[in-house]
């Protein structure tokens, strides 16, 4: 999903973009990665490339580490050895616990309780070893977009096939649709911003059941048709956070608009989806 909206938004801006799939590039590889930087000869390399399956990596660590963790050491290891060249980490609110009661500050301790969060985790810390002053981490969370299967479609797809859907109302987060993220890496970038993490999500914060109501109601639907329910209702391998709220003090500091609103996105992306 972010990849493509990022690709697209990029060259809506003017700027020249390359969008290189696994086939092109093998992160995880020195020789590949030399190959493409050396090719391409970017000003700045966004990595999107990631291991996402969240449950399977609880029995999968390794593989999720691979793409997670040793790709982005890998990669900015080669963007190192060419000065000038800057790199956007895409990463998680896993990294963090997901047990606060306020939004996560930037700087605010990590302590990841999943094989997903550790694997992400293990990439940001990568990125700061090699590029200290290059390197830019943006965590997100809760994404959506027209490119992929995720929670917004999900719920659109059970409105028409379901009279009632029960929705977990004891996580909360930001749903953060993928153009407004590309759009908010694209800031990030033009304004130059100081190498460090940077949250890259919407702002406001609700639950999942808050969410499908959400969507019920602007597809027409009697949003009473979702049902309030909680996480213990739902066993699932990797444990969810409670709480995935993040602050966006730090790209306010370096002069970059966060992103709007997430019911303001959420309805722009409905609007979208109904043009196409």
């Amino acid at each position: 999903m972010l990849g493509t909206d990022l690709v697209d938004v990029l060259r809506s801006t003017g700027d020249d973009v390359i969008g290189l799939g696994h086939a092109d590039l093998d992160i995880t590889s020195g020789a590949s990665v030399a190959t493409a930087l050396d090719d391409v000869r970017p000003d700045v390399v966004v990595n999107c490339a990631a291991y996402t399956a969240v449950d399977a990596a609880e029995t999968d660590e390794d593989a999720a580490l691979l793409l997670n963790g040793t790709g982005p050491d890998v990669l900015s290891a080669g963007i190192a050895e060419r000065p000038g060249v800057r790199l956007v980490q895409i990463s998680t609110d896993y990294v963090f616990p997901g047990d606060a009661t306020e939004p996560y500050a930037e700087e605010a301790p990590t302590g990841p309780r999943s094989a997903y969060g550790r694997t992400k985790l293990a990439g940001e810390l990568a990125v700061q070893a090699a590029l200290p002053d290059r390197g830019l981490i943006v965590r997100t969370a809760w994404l959506y977009g027209e490119h992929g299967s995720n929670f917004v479609s999900t719920m659109l797809r059970l409105e028409r096939e379901k009279d009632t859907v029960d929705v977990v109302d004891d996580q909360r987060g930001q749903p953060t649709w993928t153009r407004d993220l590309a759009a908010f890496v694209h800031r990030l970038i033009e304004a130059d911003a100081p190498a460090g993490a940077y949250h890259g999500t919407s702002s406001g914060e609700t639950t999942w059941f808050g969410l499908a109501q959400e969507v019920f109601r602007r597809a027409g639907a009697d949003p009473g048709r979702v049902r309030p329910t909680t996480t213990d209702r739902f066993p699932r391998p990797a444990p969810r956070p409670s709480y995935s709220v993040l602050a966006h003090d730090r790209s306010l500091r370096a002069g970059v608009r966060s992103i709007e609103d997430w019911r303001d996105a959420l309805d722009r992306y409905l609007g979208r989806a109904r043009s196409a």
